[in-house]
């Protein structure tokens, strides 16, 4: 781009630049308002960015969703350290989500809209990478995918029930208890 294009206030040309704009507005608009609400329309204009782009470097909106989602926290400290403490590690972690959602806006987009069409692909790749998996990796012994996902369950149904029944100060019997069930689901 030239200098007098510059210096007439338009925006250098730059694709990582403007990718991670419109990255940033998904990422804020979603956390804001939640994926069903939110347009590419209303992404592009928050990125001063042409609406073509969305598509051009995400594909779709849902697309976007999961790139915003890719750069969201993970439980990958859950799973450091010795595997035998992963049950009680499960278990805090569980008790916590009973008191409240996930801190990330973006997670409690993907919590609330997991049932839309659009982000259902999304929402199921995210719990397999972020959850199952790591779960099935620090499993020895037959089954591990299996004791894997009875333990992903656990997590998915504590969710659920604070969504609908409203959050609950666990006490350090929850906590005894969902590690116990922990012990169960992930036994070999």
């Amino acid at each position: 781009m030239d200098a007098q294009a510059t210096e007439a206030g338009a925006r250098p040309r730059d694709r990582e630049a403007t990718r991670e704009r419109i990255l940033q507005a998904a990422r804020t608009l979603f956390g804001e308002q939640g994926y069903e609400t939110v347009t590419v329309r209303m992404i592009a204009a928050a990125a001063e960015a042409n609406v073509a782009l969305v598509g051009r470097y995400f594909g779709s909106k849902a697309g976007l969703f999961h790139a915003v989602l890719q750069g969201e926290p993970t439980l990958n400290t859950l799973f450091e350290g010795d595997a035998e403490a992963l049950p009680r590690k499960l278990a805090e972690y569980a008790a916590e989500r009973m008191r409240r959602p996930p801190d990330s806006p973006i997670l409690r987009a993907l919590e609330r809209s997991a049932a839309h069409p659009e982000v259902r692909a999304v929402a199921r790749e995210r719990l397999i990478t972020a959850v199952l998996n790591p779960i099935a990796e620090r499993l020895d012994g037959p089954d591990a995918q299996v004791r894997a996902r009875m333990a992903t369950s656990v997590f998915l149904g504590i969710g659920a029930t604070r969504r609908r029944l409203g959050p609950q100060e666990p006490t350090p019997a929850d906590v005894d208890r969902l590690t116990a069930v922990f012990e169960a689901c992930l036994a070999g």
